[in-house]
């Protein structure tokens, strides 16, 4: 799999992909990436469906978000792109802003797909990731190698080198902006999760650490048509690292929000 750029279109603000056609998904990345972390996704769904990826407000080709800012300004700026129904999938805190939008924008989402979504971190985990929001300072790029360790282990891959010149090349305010965004959050509230009135996806990696396969199924218990899986030897990169099966649930996923 490669990771080259694509080609984009402007769109209020966001730089957004836009391949193939048929029912619409529109593919929400994490914090430091940009819409081609998607590529994998891209290349094999547009063949069915009509794939919509943006670069999320500063990454990638975006406009920045004013700061300080919230995890609904993000949602806010992707409504946008909901012109028609649409299945709405996301990854990391992509994975948030589309769970927010499903729940706030919920006459037009058919679906979302959660992956690697966070939900009540451990103590030790909220601590980690706020001591690392506050280490960034809008103006200098942070050195991504403890970030890479934790998505890929040790291994070199041409994943992890994507990942790593995505991180040297987005702008260091908005990474600061999202990440901080991030570290506030806590998953989804109980009673949005409750109120869910679409199918709901919970996707995450048996050897994900910190979105872990526990806090999947309790999102997946209390949504109430909510679903789980776990991708056998997938940690956090996995839209990458397991596309094929990360594909084959998505592609089942949005098939069965069109009956």
């Amino acid at each position: 799999m490669t990771w080259t750029t694509r080609q984009r279109s402007e769109f209020g603000g966001l730089a957004v992909i836009a391949a193939g056609k048929g029912p619409r998904l529109l593919l929400i990345h994490g914090v430091g990436l940009r819409a081609e972390a998607w590529n994998a996704q891209i290349e094999e769904l547009s063949e069915n469906f009509e794939i919509i990826a943006p670069d999320l407000p500063g990454h990638g080709d975006s406009s920045l978000l004013s700061s300080p800012a919230k995890l609904a300004d993000y949602s806010d700026s992707l409504a946008r792109l909901l012109d028609r129904p649409t299945v709405v999938a996301g990854h990391s805190l992509g994975a948030l802003i589309a769970l927010d939008l499903a729940s706030r924008h919920s006459n037009r989402v058919q679906g979302v797909a959660a992956l690697n979504a966070i939900f009540r971190r451990s103590e030790e985990a909220w601590q980690a990731v706020k001591e690392r929001a506050a280490g960034l300072n809008g103006v200098s790029i942070a050195d991504p190698s403890a970030t890479l360790t934790r998505w890929f282990g040790g291994e070199p891959s041409p994943a992890r080198d994507a990942c790593k010149a995505w991180l040297l090349s987005v702008n260091p305010q908005g990474y600061q902006t999202a990440y901080r965004v991030f570290a506030e959050e806590d998953g989804p509230a109980d009673e949005a999760l409750r109120c869910l009135n679409c199918p709901a996806l919970f996707l995450t990696g048996e050897l994900e650490p910190n979105s872990t396969p526990s806090m999947s199924r309790a999102m997946a218990e209390l949504a109430p048509m909510g679903q789980v899986q776990v991708i056998d030897g997938a940690a956090h990169m996995m839209p990458m690292t397991h596309a094929r099966e990360v594909n084959t649930a998505l592609r089942r996923f949005v098939e069965g929000c069109q009956t």
